[in-house]
């Protein structure tokens, strides 16, 4: 029965997190300006991604999601390219210091920027579910089930890593050990991945000095209150001065100048402060329900390409919404990832809304047609290792 209604628990749960998402960009948009004082701004912008967003998600969500197996090596080329064009002079467009944004720029569009590293991670997905595919049987294997889809994931890896996106690329690496595990490498190569990856991730925070300040920041933010730890102190009064119910709608006081980006990466605050702990359980709620249905979804599908496929988007959105509601309640540091179909940003909504096109996919072609339970589903070639 549950896989009957898995589709739509699924997509009830994403019409959920991208009204609320909108609702309080509608609120938080009325302090946050453009830069020459134009309020709203990002609302439209944003009700633009989520249209294109809208038709991303029909075209994955029609297209036989096998095509990307049969065009990887191409969508595998294109992204790096893409990667490597945020250096590029004229067509990076660079925000807070940082390069990881490509736009149009250079035609008039200011505003149509695009972050590749959104990309990468359905890239990298991608990646895994084919090697695995390809190498069926052989996943336990240091060669085939842990060299070549490593050394494969790696080239987009560090190209995110060289823009200093720690917290994309520490995602991508979360996401690529769960695929191997899912697949079925040997436990062996998979606690060696897990300690090169922890101890990786140690030497580039200890490299990067503001990085490491995030850290200690998160030990005592009381003490850096005013500078790196700023973000997560405001956002820890907020969700205490949004108690059960919230101050009311439009009634909170931190995004009035007082929250950097309250309408990005620190959403997820400002709605406990209006709108109260019964909110932001929801949408803790609606993420579980999008992970949990996600991986009824693909658990059911016609092959392995399909069950890896779908395991490895669900794993990605699951991911990333723990790290910002970690980083928001000053329980993780500090990495700069959105909430996924809630904070503002066009390439996260982008992305996010083909992972769910290709849930689509997949659940419509687990569905076997000569049954006569229509919701019946063919069963898989192999059983991965959940």
């Amino acid at each position: 029965m549950y896989r009957r209604y898995s589709l739509h628990v699924l997509l009830a749960s994403v019409v959920v997190l991208i009204t609320l998402g909108l609702v309080m960009l509608a609120s938080t948009s009325a302090y946050a300006t453009d830069g020459m004082g134009e309020n709203y701004r990002g609302l439209r912008q944003q009700g633009l991604w989520l249209g294109l967003g809208t038709v991303v998600c029909v075209f994955t969500a029609m297209i036989d999601y096998h095509n990307l197996k049969r065009f990887f090596w191409p969508f595998f080329v294109v992204t790096c390219v893409l990667l490597i064009l945020c250096y590029v002079p004229g067509i990076s467009q660079p925000a807070n210091g940082e390069k990881r944004w490509i736009g149009a720029k250079l035609v008039g569009l200011n505003w149509l920027r695009f972050q590749p590293s959104e990309l990468a991670k359905i890239l990298v997905i991608t990646a895994m579910a084919y090697m695995f595919t390809k190498f069926e049987g052989e996943e336990r294997k240091f060669t085939k089930g842990f060299v070549i889809p490593g050394v494969l994931v790696a080239i987009p890896t560090l190209l995110v890593l060289f823009e200093k996106d720690l917290g994309s690329a520490a995602t991508m690496f979360a996401v690529v050990f769960g695929m191997m595990y899912i697949a079925g490498t040997h436990w062996f190569y998979l606690g060696s991945v897990f300690t090169a990856g922890a101890a990786a991730l140690t030497g580039l925070v200890l490299m990067i000095p503001n990085r490491a300040v995030r850290f200690l920041a998160l030990m005592d933010l009381e003490t850096y209150r005013m500078d790196e730890g700023l973000q997560q102190w405001r956002a820890l009064l907020a969700l205490g001065s949004g108690g059960l119910f919230g101050l009311g709608l439009g009634n909170g006081r931190e995004k009035m100048f007082y929250m950097p980006y309250a309408h990005t990466d620190f959403i997820f605050p400002m709605l406990g402060e209006e709108l109260g702990a019964v909110f932001t359980l929801g949408v803790v709620f609606a993420f579980v329900l999008f992970t949990v249905c996600g991986f009824a979804i693909s658990l059911n599908a016609p092959d392995r390409f399909g069950t890896l496929l779908g395991c490895g988007v669900t794993t990605l959105i699951a991911i990333e919404a723990a790290l910002n509601i970690g980083v928001t309640t000053a329980t993780l540091p500090n990495t700069g990832l959105p909430l996924p179909f809630v904070s503002y940003g066009g390439s996260s909504m982008l992305c996010s809304l083909a992972c769910v096109g290709i849930l689509i996919n997949i659940y419509r072609q687990g569905e076997d047609p000569d049954s006569p339970d229509i919701y019946a589903v063919k069963r898989r070639k192999v059983t991965p290792r959940i």
